[in-house]
C-alpha cells in the first residue's frame, strides 16, 4: 500500500474529507506561524504573555492534529494495548432498540460521512468495555449520562 492509496477501508469521499481537512490545518498552522513571527519579543502585561501562551498551546494543538491525520491518511492503523483494534465490527442490543451494527475506530476523524452514528472510537466507555468480551456478554459500562447495558451481539475483529 502506497500512502496516496491508504488504508484500504478508506473511501474516496472519506480520504478528500480529511486531505482537505489536513490542507485546511496547515494553511492555519502557517497563518500562525507567520502572525508570531510578527509579534514583537518583548512582552508587554500578563495578559499580553497569557496572550502568547495560548496562541504556543494553539499551534501545538494543530500540529498534533496535523501529525494524526497524516498518520492516518499514509495508513497508520496502531493496535493500542486494552483496546479492540481499528476496524472491529460489532453488533450490539441496547435495551429498548433495535440491534446496531457498528465500525471501531481509533480516531474519530476515520469516521466515514455519514456513519457519525454507527461508529465507536476505541477509546471510548462502551469502546474500552467491550475489549476482550465475547457474543452473548451483557457489558455493563460508565458514560456521563449514568450506567448503561448493552449486549454484545456478535464481533469480528479485522
Amino acid at each position: 500500500m502506497t500512502p496516496e492509496d491508504g488504508p484500504a477501508s478508506f473511501a474516496g469521499q472519506e480520504r478528500a474529507r480529511l486531505e482537505t481537512e489536513l490542507a485546511d490545518l496547515r494553511r492555519r498552522r502557517d497563518q500562525m506561524r507567520a502572525e508570531r513571527a510578527e509579534d514583537p519579543e518583548s512582552v508587554g502585561d500578563r495578559g499580553d504573555a497569557a496572550d502568547a501562551l495560548q496562541r504556543g498551546e494553539d499551534l501545538a494543538g494543530i500540529e498534533e492534529q496535523i501529525g494524526r491525520l497524516s498518520w492516518i491518511l499514509a495508513g497508520g492503523n496502531a493496535d493500542v494495548e486494552g483496546q479492540l483494534p481499528n476496524g472491529t465490527l460489532v453488533t450490539l442490543r441496547f435495551p429498548d432498540d433495535d440491534d446496531v451494527h457498528m465500525r471501531v475506530v481509533n480516531y474519530i476523524e476515520q469516521t466515514p460521512a455519514g456513519a457519525e452514528d454507527t461508529t465507536l472510537t476505541a477509546d471510548s466507555p462502551l469502546g474500552l468495555a467491550l475489549f476482550g468480551r465475547k457474543s452473548g456478554d451483557r457489558i455493563t459500562y460508565q458514560t456521563s449520562r449514568g450506567e448503561l447495558q448493552v449486549t454484545l451481539l456478535s464481533i469480528d475483529l479485522p
